[in-house]
This record gives structure tokens, C-alpha cells and sequence, in this order.
């Protein structure tokens, strides 16, 4: 069975939305407005795995499920059935290696490749061509400002002075956002090398080497900071320090050697090596004990949208379908063609995690049997691209110590349960939008994570063999982890404030 529901362009409402207490996200708007149908359905055959050369032709059953949406008599040509089913089906891998500079047509792909694709794609992705980390070029003086207020005023005038630089053609900004490691240079990167020397000296030193990785290094800042930190405060432990960095960016893997090379000789650290490529891609076996760095990265995971049939609870998951003229349509089919989502799922059961939209069994059959109701449940986004991660982890770090941040709760999310924010930047002002499929590489689509979901499925993942003793995983406070970690004094305001222990609440932290 397939089910559709088509989007021609999404509206645009001009709002701003907050990651931290500045705007630190952007996206750009498109041609034309989106209008939204309902879903309907096309057939109860699951789709045979179609070529990635050739049209794809899916066979279709007389027998239907009945999609009791209003609106469904009125958008439900049958001639655009066909059309569907003759849509090259790919992956984002696949449109990538095409090196087309525009996104495809007369495709489909998983919700995940859609997004992936719309955001590192190396010809028109958005981290290809639109993100710009802030980086202030002076660390802040946190002693001389009077309140947190100050420092949102010197922050937003900054932000002003780095997008008037920018090209403001067709007036498109880029988007710039900010990182704790960079508002709180040096002491944000201090903390987070205090917590690893301190874990390796318990445990590994003097016999073993510091190995560091670190994942989406963003400019480079963290580490520096983090070496810098080693090197003053901990010398001999930064003669037995090796720091890696897997930058999927090349833009961004230039950006953070010329940081190294910027620096005065003296300064360098000859310790880093700096590696372009996807973790996705990466094929080589870490065979001693490292810490891993992840911080705030997870979040632009590509996600997969699933939903179930309120009567055998059956999953369908999505597709993108893109036509001829650009527009977009989402498909539904029954799960089992992807084994990524299905690996997922099956582990999901095994750790007993009932999905939200489920939790109710009677009150779910209750508002589906009233009449004009969907055929399927709300929309729910998976991770599956961080399952992939996990895996990688797993199999090719084995002996991994894993430093994970990001966002457990986000506002202004679209529809759905972890549903994403997707926005962008448009005439200086932050307008989010209320779907996901939007034109590739101008919105910036992230998503939250469910932290104590993460955590079981980590252990499951990384930490099976282990005893249930000694799996390690534990989820802490953004604000618990600098309490014990960071100078706090170093980021304390006048008034006694500290924008460091304020800001970023909506932050957790996975340690292993």
C-alpha cells in the first residue's frame, strides 16, 4: 500500500525561533507557496526494490485501504498514481555521486535521504554552501559586563556586523548560528578536556596514549581549545595526545587548518590530523581506547518518518516523491524494503520502547473511528541515521569513551512526534516553516533527541556484551556537567550572572 499526501512549495510565516537566546539557525525561501492535501491511498502491494537506473513500475492490488480524509475525493487523480510509480527510486549516496548542481526530479527517496540530501549534498547542500559558524575574533570579557543583557547586546551587535558582510542578493542571508564552544571560547572547550584528562588519568595513563576524535569540528575551535588546555595545564599527558578530527565538510576541514596554520609556529599543535570525509564512510579500525566527540552534531542526523495503522498497528514508512516541476508528494509503504529502518525498529522492541503515538491503544481506535479521521497515525520521526552512527561506533571504535551533546527539546518544531525545526534566514528575520520537504539546500533542518531513548539504545548497540553494571552510559544536565567541570567564575558577569550556566538549558549530554 502506498499513501500519499502532496505539497506544492510550504507557507512561509515570518517568525523568529530560538535554539539559545539568539537566533543561531537560518533557511531561504522558495519560488512558490506549498498547499497541503490530505492522504490517500494507492495500493496494498509493497513496492518490489526498484533500480537506480531504470523507472520503477509497482504492481497495484484491487483491493485499497480507505483513507477517510475530507478532502480526499477532491485530490485523488488517478493519472498522478502512475506517474509515482515511474519515479526513479535512490538514495542520497546516489544523487550525490550524479554531481548534479540541482536537486533531482521525477525521483523518490526515503525521508532520510531526502533530508540528507537537502542538507550535504556537496554541490547545493545547505551545509555546503549556506552555514556560517559565528566565531567572535576576541574571547568575551564576561568580568566587565554588567548582565547577561550586556552580553546579548554585544553578542547581537556582532551577529549584525558578520551578516552585513555577506551577499544579501535576492535578499537571502546566509545563515549564521552559534555554538557554546564558541560564545564561551576558551572555558566551554577547557571543561569538556578537563572531563577527558581527568577520565584518562584514572584509567589509562601512564601506559596509554590521550586519543581524541572529534566529529563535525565545526571552525576548529573546540580543538584548540581543548589542546591548548592540555598543553598548559596537563604537559605530560599532552606528549602522549593524538586528536583526529572526521570533517564531512571540506570548506570546513580547510577552515580548521588554517586555523592551525594561522598560529604562530610555537603555538601549533603537530599532535591533530584532520580527515574530509563522512562518518558514514569511514573504513578505518581504531584499535586502542579513545574518547569520541560529538557535540552538537546528532541533531542534523537525517531522520526517517514512520506512521501505523491504527487498527494492526502496522508501520508504513515515507518516501519523497519530487516531479517533473519540482513539487513534492509523500508515500507511505509498508516497512521492510529498508533494512536500516527495520533494524531500528526490531531494536526498539527488544529494549521495550513503546513509540508515543501508540501509548493509548482504546483512545488511538477511538479517534480513528470517527468519521472523516486519517487512515494513519500522527507522524513519527526515527533516528536512524544516528542507529547508523552507533554502528560505526561499534564496529569501528570499539574501545570508544563517547562525549555526546546536543538539544533534548526544541521549539517550533513541524508536526510530529521528534519531529524537526526546519528554518531559514530571510530579509534578517528567522521564518521556520511547517514542513520538511522544502527546497534542498536553503533550510536548515535539525531535530531533538530523545536522550534517555539514546541511552538504551546505545548500550544495546555498543555495550550488549557487557554486564549491566558496567555498560556506563549516563545522561547529565548541560548545566550539571559544567558545575563540575568548567571555571565558572571565568564566564561570571558583574551582577553575578553567568550567561555559560544560563543559557543552553535545553541541552543534555550523553557519557560513556
Amino acid at each position: 500500500m502506498l499513501i500519499t499526501r502532496s505539497l506544492q512549495r510550504p507557507p512561509a510565516a515570518v517568525c523568529s525561533i530560538l535554539r539559545s537566546p539568539l537566533a543561531s539557525r537560518s533557511f531561504l525561501p522558495i519560488s512558490r507557496p506549498y498547499l497541503s492535501s490530505s492522504l490517500r491511498p494507492l495500493s496494498t502491494t509493497p513496492p518490489t526494490t526498484p533500480s537506480t537506473t531504470s523507472p520503477t513500475t509497482n504492481s497495484t492490488s484491487s483491493s485499497t485501504l480507505r483513507n477517510r480524509g475530507f478532502f480526499i475525493p477532491l485530490l485523488t487523480p488517478e493519472e498522478d498514481d502512475l506517474e509515482y510509480q515511474t519515479h526513479r527510486r535512490m538514495t542520497a549516496q546516489e544523487v550525490a555521486a550524479q554531481g548534479h548542481t540541482t536537486p533531482p526530479t521525477r525521483t523518490k527517496m526515503l525521508v532520510r535521504d531526502f533530508i540528507d540530501d537537502s542538507l550535504y549534498n556537496p554541490q547545493y547542500g545547505y551545509f555546503s554552501k549556506q552555514a556560517v559558524i559565528f566565531s567572535p575574533e576576541h574571547d568575551f570579557d564576561f568580568a566587565a559586563m554588567r548582565d547577561h543583557l550586556e552580553f546579548l547586546r554585544i553578542l547581537r551587535k556582532k551577529y549584525t556586523e558578520i551578516e552585513e558582510d555577506f551577499d544579501e542578493t535576492d535578499e537571502i542571508a546566509r545563515q549564521v548560528w552559534h555554538t557554546p564552544t564558541e560564545l564561551f571560547k576558551p572555558y566551554y572547550g577547557y571543561a569538556i578536556a578537563k572531563y577527558m584528562v581527568t577520565e584518562y588519568k584514572l584509567n589509562l595513563y601512564p601506559h596509554r596514549d590521550l586519543i581524541i576524535y572529534e566529529m563535525g569540528a565545526g571552525n576548529g575551535t573546540l580543538m584548540l581549545n581543548i589542546l591548548d588546555y592540555i598543553q598548559q595545564f596537563e604537559p605530560s599527558v599532552y606528549e602522549r595526545t593524538r586528536y583526529r578530527v572526521i570533517e564531512i565538510s571540506g570548506r570546513l576541514a580547510e577552515r580548521q587548518a588554517e586555523r592551525q596554520i594561522a598560529r604562530a609556529i610555537g603555538d601549533r599543535h603537530r599532535c591533530v590530523e584532520i580527515v574530509n570525509k563522512s562518518i558514514f564512510e569511514w573504513d578505518e579500525v581504531e584499535p586502542n581506547h579513545c574518547f569520541f566527540l560529538a557535540m552538537e552534531v546528532i541533531d542534523n542526523f537525517a531522520h526517517d518518518l514512520i506512521r501505523y495503522d491504527p487498527n494492526t498497528y502496522q508501520p508504513y514508512q515515507a518516501l519523497v516523491s519530487i516531479s517533473s516541476d519540482g513539487n513534492y508528494t509523500e508515500l507511505y509503504e509498508p516497512i521492510g524494503s529498508d533494512p536500516l529502518i527495520s533494524r531500528y525498529l526490531s531494536l526498539r522492541r527488544q529494549i521495550f520502547y513503546r513509540p508515543p503515538v501508540l501509548s493509548h491503544p482504546f483512545l488511538l481506535r477511538l479517534r480513528h473511528s470517527l468519521p472523516f479521521a486519517p487512515n494513519l497515525t500522527r507522524p513519527e520521526f526515527i533516528p536512524t541515521k544516528l542507529l547508523l552512527f552507533l554502528e560505526t561506533l561499534h564496529s569501528r571504535f570499539p574501545l570508544h569513551r563517547l562525549v555526546l551533546s546536543d538539544f533534548y527539546t526544541l521549539p517550533n518544531t513541524i508536526a510530529g512526534n521528534d519531529a524537526p525545526v526546519v528554518q531559514t534566514r530571510y530579509r534578517g528575520t528567522m521564518v521556520p516553516c511547517s514542513t520538511y520537504m522544502v527546497q534542498p539546500g536553503y533550510f536548515d533542518i535539525f531535530f531533538p533527541t530523545n536522550f534517555d531513548l539514546l541511552k538504551e539504545v546505545y548500550q544495546a548497540v555498543c555495550r550488549a556484551r557487557r554486564p549491566e553494571g558496567e555498560r556506563g552510559a549516563r545522561v547529565v544536565g548541560h548545566r550539571d556537567f559544567l558545575e563540575r567541570y568548567a571555571d565558572v567564575d571565568k564566564t561570571r558577569t558583574r551582577s553575578g550572572e553567568n550567561p555559560m550556566m544560563m543559557y543552553y538549558e535545553n541541552v543534555k549530554m550523553l557519557l560513556t
